[in-house]
């Protein structure tokens, strides 16, 4: 039997299940200043997904690089779930203007 696809798949279910309340608490802590984290992390897992030869760990970084790069998105979008009351502003945090 091949368990690629499963451990896959589940590995793909659990890193974007995990990036959802990163999303949260990120936005929370630093606002969307934390973007460029975000960024670098992608960065350095769609790279490292190219020079892995295993086709699992390749596939679990690209995974991972996108994700990273889709919180991109979604931290700045947290902004307006946070203006429309949705998710509680952090009152120590100063809003910029």
């Amino acid at each position: 039997m091949h368990f690629q696809g499963l451990i896959l798949g589940a590995a793909t279910f659990l890193i974007i299940g995990i990036f959802h309340p990163i999303v949260i608490k990120a936005h929370y802590r630093w606002g969307t200043g934390c973007w460029w984290v975000f960024l670098i992390l992608g960065l350095i897992c769609t790279g490292a997904s190219l020079a892995v030869a295993d086709t699992v760990w390749s596939a679990l970084l690209g995974v991972t690089g996108f994700s990273s790069f889709w919180t991109i998105k979604e931290i700045f979008e947290q902004e307006q779930r946070v203006e429309r009351g949705w998710f509680p502003a952090n009152p120590r945090r100063r809003k910029r203007q």
